[in-house]
C-alpha cells in the first residue's frame, strides 16, 4: 500500500520525494477533476442541441476594491501564507503529516501577515486598472458549463460534510470517543453521505441560476460514475480500511503476501492474534469471512485479486510486518476480500455504458434514473462481502449502504416511470452561443 504519493514514486521508479500529498487525498482530487471534465462536455453538448440555456445577470465594472473585498483577501492570504510559511520551514514534518499541521493551531505570524498584505495590495491594484470615473452597469450571459467551478466546488464542500455525517452516525461509538478528531481527520468517509448532502446542495444552487434541474442530473450522471471509481482508486492504493471480508481459502504468508491456506488455518490464525480479532469484532464466532477459491476461468488472475493483506495501509491496521520500521508497518493476518477494486472495475464500466447511451436517451431525468438503479445495484451486491456497520431492524441486520441502496435502485425506477409520464422526448434545437 501506498499511504503517500512518495511511497508510490519510490516503489515505481525509485524516487525519494517528500510531498505532502496522501494517495487517498490525491485520488480525490483527481475523481474531482476528471468528473469536472466530463461534465463539462456534457453540459456543452445540452447547451448546443438548446436543451440548457443562459441566465442573463448584471454586474457592476469600474468600481474602486471595497473594504469587504480587501479585508476577505488580507484574511485569505493571512490563513495560508500562516500555515504555507510553517510547512516550508518544518518540510520533513509537515511531509510525515500534513494533516496535523493543517487541523492544527501551528502556523508562522509574519508568513500570514506578508501573504495577506500581498493579497489584498493585488486586489486593490487589479480594481484600481479598471476603476473608471463613474462605474456603470453591463449585462452579460452565463452559460451553465461556466458555473461548473462553483458547481464541483459546492460538490467537494457538501460531499465532505456529508460523508463525514454519516460516517459518524454509522460509527457513532467512535465518534464519540473523540467527536472533533474523528470529523475532522480524513479517514472514515460514507459515499452515499457525501452524496446526498452534495446533491441537496447543487439542486439549490441549479434552482438558484435557472439551471434545468433535470438536464444537470442527466449531464452528471456518467461523471457521478466516474468519479466514484476513481475515488475508489485512492482507497485501494492507500488502504483505508475499505475493504470486505475475510476469504477463508487464503492465508497470509508473514511478509504481507497472500498463499493458499491450509485446513483449518484460519481458525488457527484467529485464534493465534486473538487479541486483535477481540479488539474488532468483540467475540471470535462474529469474525465474518467465507472460503473462495479462485475459478479455474480465472487463473490468469493474481491470488491477491481475490484474498490480499493491505500490507502498509494507511491506517496502520492489523499486525506488526516482521523488520517494518517507521510509520505504516502493518499488515492484515489474513487476507480480505478488496473491496475496492471490485468497485473500480464496475464502475469504470458502468460510466462507460452510461457515456455510450447518453446521446440516445432524449427524456429528460430518465439518465439519472438509471444511474440511480446502477448505483444501487453495485453498491449492494458489494455490501454482501464488505465489512460494514450493521443495524438491527425488526431482525434484519442490514447497513447503512445496503439501506441507502435499496432506497436509490427503487427511486430510480420511479424516477424513470415519472419522467416517462410527464416530461416528453426532447428534439434538437440549435442554440447559439
Amino acid at each position: 500500500m501506498y499511504p503517500s504519493i512518495s511511497d508510490l514514486l519510490r516503489d515505481l521508479f525509485g524516487i525519494h520525494i517528500e510531498l505532502p500529498v496522501q494517495t487517498f487525498g490525491f485520488f480525490v482530487a483527481l475523481a474531482f477533476f476528471a468528473s469536472a471534465y466530463f461534465l463539462t462536455r456534457e453540459m456543452k453538448r445540452r447547451e448546443k442541441n438548446g436543451w440548457l440555456t443562459p441566465k442573463g445577470e448584471e454586474r457592476t465594472i469600474g468600481k474602486p476594491a471595497s473594504t469587504t473585498e480587501l479585508v476577505w483577501n488580507f484574511i485569505i492570504g493571512f490563513l495560508i501564507g500562516y500555515k504555507l510559511l510553517f510547512a516550508l520551514l518544518n518540510w520533513s514534518a509537515f511531509s510525515n503529516n500534513p494533516q496535523h499541521l493543517i487541523l492544527s493551531s501551528e502556523g508562522n505570524f509574519f508568513g500570514g501577515l506578508i501573504l495577506g498584505v500581498i493579497l489584498a495590495y493585488l486586489r486593490y491594484n487589479s480594481k484600481k486598472k479598471q476603476q473608471l470615473p463613474k462605474p456603470k452597469k453591463e449585462k452579460y450571459k452565463v452559460w451553465p458549463h461556466e458555473r461548473i467551478g462553483d458547481i464541483v466546488v459546492m460538490a467537494a464542500v457538501g460531499g465532505l460534510v456529508g460523508a463525514k455525517i454519516f460516517d459518524s452516525l454509522e460509527n457513532w461509538d467512535s465518534y464519540m470517543a473523540n467527536p472533533w478528531q474523528s470529523f475532522f481527520s480524513f479517514s472514515g468517509l460514507t459515499f452515499y453521505g457525501g452524496l446526498i448532502v452534495a446533491a441537496i446542495a447543487i439542486l439549490w444552487y441549479a434552482k438558484k441560476k435557472w439551471i434545468n434541474h433535470w438536464q444537470l442530473l442527466d449531464s452528471f450522471a456518467p461523471a457521478l460514475m466516474l468519479a466514484y471509481g476513481v475515488g475508489r482508486m485512492g482507497c485501494m492504493m492507500a488502504g483505508d480500511g475499505d475493504w470486505g471480508i475475510y476469504n477463508s481459502a487464503y492465508a497470509n504468508d508473514g511478509h504481507g503476501g497472500t498463499v493458499r491456506a491450509a485446513a483449518g488455518q484460519f481458525q488457527q490464525t484467529v485464534h493465534q492474534y486473538k487479541d486483535f480479532f477481540l479488539r474488532d469484532y468483540g467475540n471470535l464466532s462474529n469474525v465474518h469471512h467465507a472460503f473462495f477459491v479462485k475459478p479455474d476461468f480465472l487463473s490468469f488472475l493474481p491470488d491477491w485479486f481475490f484474498a490480499f493483506n493491505f500490507p502498509h495501509n494507511v491506517i496502520s491496521f492489523g499486525i506488526p510486518i516482521p523488520g517494518c520500521v517507521g510509520e505504516h508497518c502493518a499488515m492484515l493476518p489474513t487476507p480480505v476480500f478488496p473491496t475496492p477494486l471490485y468497485e473500480i472495475i464496475a464502475c469504470l464500466i458502468l460510466f462507460v455504458i452510461l457515456w455510450s447511451v447518453r446521446k440516445k436517451i432524449k427524456i429528460p431525468g430518465m439518465l439519472f434514473g438509471i444511474y440511480l438503479i446502477f448505483n444501487g445495484i453495485e453498491r449492494f451486491f458489494i455490501e454482501l462481502i464488505r465489512v460494514n456497520t450493521k443495524y438491527d431492524i425488526f431482525g434484519i441486520h442490514p447497513t447503512q449502504a445496503e439501506i441507502i441502496s435499496s432506497l436509490l435502485v427503487i427511486a430510480g425506477i420511479i424516477l424513470i416511470y415519472y419522467v416517462k409520464r410527464k416530461n416528453p422526448p426532447l428534439s434538437v434545437v440549435s442554440s447559439k452561443k
